[in-house]
């Protein structure tokens, strides 16, 4: 894969034109899609001719984001939906509607907030980062199986590095740090992805789980989760990170790259993976054990009340 200093707009166009082939007669459902990376993603791939299905929480927002695609895209085929991953409810009746998708990008979270807990009662970060997209993912196999080139792309942080899956407290209830649970949330994306491609080729399933992660891009996440100094924090590190058209490609190649594997995790190939273009990365090692794997694949059944019979 390409690499360039140069991170503008044009040379990431000029990237997708490249390494994205056309995805004309695919639909995509892309999570989180009314701002930062999951717009991004929407855009490019609706400019390769897929048809992309937006997801919003705030559908004043999501209507806006679609209205400016279709400026610069006229033609293109922006489908908006709403769902709130704060609330199982919604992602059940949100994935009952869904009757086609080829690719199901679970690109959607939320940063580092004030200990706050979803409808459910589960701590905000683990609830919206990992068991909503867990919910999603499994209430939509079924239909993602019937595509010839399945694929579910689950987006995590290089932040995966510094989790650890407190399953003696997974809501933070004991003790909560924003960092620590946003770590935890990012890492139990990267367990979860693995542990799927690992039952979906014993089953001798064609659906490929693949990760990404953006490296450090300047986006909504982390001016609307932190407060006081840790804002102030984020912005000052916003003005030194990559731009959201470059932070966005690994997702995309993800979705969309004509030889990407099932089990691959892709991520900026600059310094400390921060920027760059994509390329293949390696996860935290603790992400690979299997026997946490299997524990927290159960509980997320149990959290989720969402079940399908995988063989681990």
């Amino acid at each position: 894969m390409s690499k360039a200093s140069d991170v503008d707009r044009s040379s990431a166009a000029d990237w997708v034109t490249g390494h994205v082939p056309s995805q004309v007669g695919r639909v995509f459902v892309v999570t989180g899609a009314n701002s930062g990376l999951g717009l991004e993603t929407a855009r490019v791939l609706g400019s390769r001719g897929a048809t992309v299905v937006m997801t919003a929480r705030d559908m004043a927002k999501g209507e806006a984001a679609v209205e400016s695609l279709r400026e610069e895209q006229p033609d293109g085929r922006f489908d908006l939906r709403h769902l709130d991953l704060a609330d199982l409810e919604s992602v059940r009746e949100f994935a009952s509607g869904v009757d086609r998708v080829d690719v199901l990008v679970n690109n959607a979270g939320v940063m580092m907030p004030p200990h706050t807990l979803t409808e459910q009662g589960y701590e905000l970060q683990f609830g919206v980062n990992h068991l909503a997209h867990f919910a999603l993912t499994i209430l939509l196999f079924n239909t993602l199986l019937r595509s010839e080139d399945g694929r579910v792309v689950t987006v995590s942080s290089g932040l995966h590095h510094r989790g650890r899956i407190h399953l003696e407290d997974l809501h933070g209830n004991q003790k909560y740090n924003r960092m620590g649970y946003y770590a935890q949330s990012k890492l139990a994306n990267v367990v979860f992805g693995l542990e799927l491609h690992r039952r979906l080729r014993t089953g001798g399933f064609g659906l490929r789980s693949v990760l990404a992660h953006p490296g450090y891009t300047a986006t909504n996440l982390q001016r609307s989760g932190p407060t006081g100094v840790g804002r102030l924090f984020m912005k000052m590190g916003n003005m030194m990170a990559q731009d959201v058209s470059m932070g966005a490609l690994p997702q995309i190649y993800a979705a969309a790259g004509a030889d990407v594997e099932s089990g691959q995790f892709y991520g900026p190939d600059g310094r400390n993976e921060n920027k760059g273009y994509p390329t293949l990365v390696e996860p935290k090692v603790e992400a690979r054990d299997r026997e946490l794997a299997r524990r927290l694949w159960d509980v997320s059944e149990e959290l989720t009340g969402v079940h399908i019979d995988l063989a681990p």
